[in-house]
């Protein structure tokens, strides 16, 4: 049984498309940019540096009665 090799041109083929891929994944990541016309209450990501999203930024919410588990638990057993 023979086994075959790579040759050094499949492996500098291989090397090129993963360093291809690569590039285009760090490209492709969304990256947050500032958009002073919208103001403050819009978040807004570039992707691909070519489309550019925007929507309003979520504000956390903030519980009106903070319980914890074991508290209402216990009224409602009596």
């Amino acid at each position: 049984m023979t086994i075959s090799r790579p040759s050094l041109k499949a492996l500098a083929v291989a090397l090129a498309l993963a360093s291809v891929a690569g590039a285009a994944l760090l490209l492709a990541r969304p990256q947050p940019i500032e958009s002073a016309v919208l103001g403050a209450d819009w978040e807004c990501t570039r992707t691909a540096l070519v489309l550019t999203s925007c929507a309003p930024r979520v504000q956390e919410a903030i519980p009106a009665v903070e319980t914890s588990r074991k508290d209402a638990i216990r009224q409602t057993r009596g």
